[in-house]
């Protein structure tokens, strides 16, 4: 499954079988065979995944394991068919031993006994990777659920704001612009509509942009209010934090003209907001950083920008108040990823260990990025390959250390509607404090009563 605003190699599905008995070593005589089954294939799907299992880490593992055997079994579904048929192998106790998974499903697959700690299958050698001290605690937080490390983490991106420095300019704001506060972001939109900028700030509201909504806008404000959407257990309902975050949807929408209701209410809005940054009709626009590598590229996006790196800027998503965010910090970011984990029904945990952690080396890694310039879950490799792009740079060094991820939990998604909902009530002219409340109905619906819900 992948968010709005990731990269192919999200939906890409590795898993690895381990099909006879031993340890890697030929001390006995035996041997092991792994098998990486992707949901990718030469030529479709994901394609680029599947070139990279078969002509660099196959020939690669297999130089330095001569004794292991390592195949291939290409695929090409539905991420949630493919979700599907792990579930079922998991179940039935067979399958992957080394299962690539979309970040969102790691906590349905633990609470659900699919998967385990990476440490409990793999053993003590887990702990004493290298790979760790090169990940950044909050990205290794994409493969952690109830506080224990399930996979490693692969690429991952970052939320932040973007602005038209011309549009600023002409609105006499300042150049570069670091917001401290939610009221500084509605000063300068403000200040733009003064200056005639036609949509001053855009938000993803509503249920036509989907996820969208969700990631790039109402947990980045509710963390921005100190608050996550689940965290020990408790789902965030009708709460100070979420009247506050659709409180800021109300000022953007409810009659200030700082923002575009229509926009948010049309099935391609999204993409219509993408058109019109692009054309300079919008001063600051809340995305990931796909919008500055896939949308506004000056040569392939998808709506492309030959000045963008003279005209587009890009800041840190404020707290409502600085230290007013979630860990008591003046900023924050929403990620999204994929990670690998282990089968804990594996014959040879040994051997699928090395073979995972092998997949998320340095060297592994820069392979899997095939030159491109995209944000790895390595430091190492980031300070390598993204001296070219400052503003991926500034995502890796300034955005991934305050991020957070979504509640990897089976019931996330219909609550993500419920709040995607929520926002489109408040855009129709609504109160905050009403579509707060519907919200905690519907909720409790969900998540089952009100005492899985908390403050």
């Amino acid at each position: 499954m992948r968010s709005p605003s990731r990269p192919a190699v999200i939906g890409a599905i590795t898993v690895l079988a381990l099909t006879s008995c031993g340890t890697g070593t030929d001390s006995g005589g035996g041997s092991v065979t792994l098998t990486i089954a992707a949901n990718s294939i030469s030529g479709g799907k994901n394609s680029e995944s599947a070139d990279w299992i078969t002509k660099w880490v196959i020939p690669e593992f297999q130089k330095a394991h001569p004794n292991v055997k390592v195949t291939f079994q290409p695929s090409g579904v539905d991420d949630e068919q493919y979700k599907t048929k792990i579930s079922l192998d998991l179940k039935s106790k067979t399958g992957a031993d080394v299962i690539d998974l979309d970040g969102i499903w790691v906590g349905e697959f633990a609470q659900a006994g699919y998967i385990k700690p990476l440490a409990e299958v793999g053993g003590a050698a887990v702990e004493q990777w290298e790979g760790w001290s090169q990940i950044p605690q909050a990205v290794q937080g994409l493969g952690i659920f109830d506080g224990k490390k399930y996979g490693l983490p692969q690429g991952t991106d970052g939320r932040v704001l973007f602005y038209n420095k011309t549009l600023f300019k002409k609105a006499g704001l300042p150049e570069p612009w670091q917001p401290t506060s939610w009221q500084e972001i509605i000063d300068a939109g403000t200040r733009l509509k003064a200056a005639g900028v036609p949509v001053p700030i855009q938000l993803n509201a509503g249920t036509a942009m989907g996820e969208a909504t969700t990631m790039q806008g109402v947990l980045p404000l509710l963390a921005g209010a100190g608050s996550e959407i689940y965290t020990a257990g408790k789902w965030t309902g009708d709460s100070q934090a979420m009247r506050d975050a659709l409180g800021l949807y109300q000022q953007i929408y409810g009659g200030s003209g700082l923002g575009d209701p229509k926009l948010q209410q049309e099935a391609k809005g999204r993409d219509k907001s993408f058109a019109r940054f692009a054309e300079g009709e919008i001063g600051i626009l809340a995305e990931s950083d796909y919008f500055w590598r896939s949308v506004v590229e000056p040569t392939a996006g998808v709506a492309p920008m030959k000045d963008r790196d003279q005209v587009v800027g890009y800041t840190k998503i404020p707290a409502k108040r600085p230290g007013g965010g979630i860990r008591g910090q003046d900023h924050v970011s929403m990620s999204g990823g994929a990670v690998r984990v282990l089968n804990p029904f594996s014959k040879n945990p040994g051997p699928a260990w090395e073979l995972l952690a092998f997949m998320h080396s340095a060297a592994a890694t820069k392979s899997e990025l095939a030159g491109q310039v995209r944000i790895s879950s390595r430091t190492d490799v980031n300070d390598e390959v993204l001296t070219a792009d400052p503003m991926l740079r500034y995502i890796a060094e300034e955005v991934l250390p305050i991020t957070a991820y979504r509640p990897g939990v089976a019931v996330y998604p219909q609550v993500s509607t419920a709040l995607q909902e929520a926002t489109a009530a408040v855009v129709s002219g609504g109160s905050a404090a009403e579509a707060s409340a519907a919200y905690q109905t519907k909720l409790e619906g969900l998540v089952g009563g009100a005492a899985n819900i908390g403050g």
